[in-house]
């Protein structure tokens, strides 16, 4: 039976007047492929980004491994190092002018020590299929290779939960095709949460669960 890693009660998030989640009430498993589907609109990147303060909730607890993220006492800086976030463009999360020391960026401001960052960086690489890219510009790469850069930094940060937001949405086929196979592998051989925000029902037939979100209310939550 698996752990319960992260359990989300009553949570609502209103930007002034506008009530975007509706009082969300779950439980997401440790090692769970979860795909979030629904409308534009409809709360997805909201309610996920809630679950690593890059939104602070209006009501409501978020708990992760035990901690309650929604208080204030609790350190950000672990909350995302528990929880990685990995966004819809790849150009946007790159900061490095080669791929490696991209790579490092998360774990350096982590305060790793530089003898552990070595390992993880190639550790990291190496999970993304990126090895021989290290020292390239990732500017020189596909939008695919981009997005296994970008998902290479935040395995880095050691992080037990992945959140991809619409990850492969500006993506070729191809590349949709390379990053979907770095997501399956990072749980299976990794057993990384993963949380996952599509519009595509290829992606999400493969998941483990979906979730549909609608007016800031899950609507349905079962197998595909």
């Amino acid at each position: 039976m698996k752990n319960q890693k992260v359990i989300v009660k009553g949570l609502k998030k209103s930007f002034r007047q506008l009530h975007v989640l509706n009082g969300i009430d779950i439980t997401i498993n440790e090692g769970e492929v979860v795909c979030v589907i629904g409308p534009s609109g409809s709360g997805k990147s909201t309610f996920l980004r809630c679950l690593n303060r890059l939104e602070t909730a209006t009501e409501g607890e978020i708990i992760v491994d035990g901690f309650s993220i929604t208080d204030k006492k609790t350190d950000i800086n672990a909350v995302r190092q528990n929880i990685g976030m990995v966004f819809q463009n790849p150009d946007n999360q790159i900061v490095a002018t080669v791929v490696e020391e991209d790579v490092a960026f998360g774990p350096e401001n982590l305060g790793v020590p530089p003898e552990q960052i070595r390992a993880r960086v190639d550790a990291a690489l190496e999970a993304v299929g990126m090895t021989e890219f290290a020292r390239h510009s990732p500017h020189q790469l596909s939008g695919g290779q981009k997005q296994r850069v970008a998902i290479a930094g935040v395995i880095a940060m050691e992080p037990r939960c992945i959140i991809f937001d619409e990850s492969t949405a500006m993506l070729d086929p191809q590349g949709r095709a390379e990053v979907m196979r770095t997501i399956g592998r990072l749980n299976r051989e990794k057993g990384i949460t993963v949380l996952h925000i599509t519009h595509n029902m290829n992606e999400a037939i493969e998941a483990d669960r979906v979730i549909v979100i609608n007016d800031g209310r899950i609507c349905l939550d079962d197998k595909p």
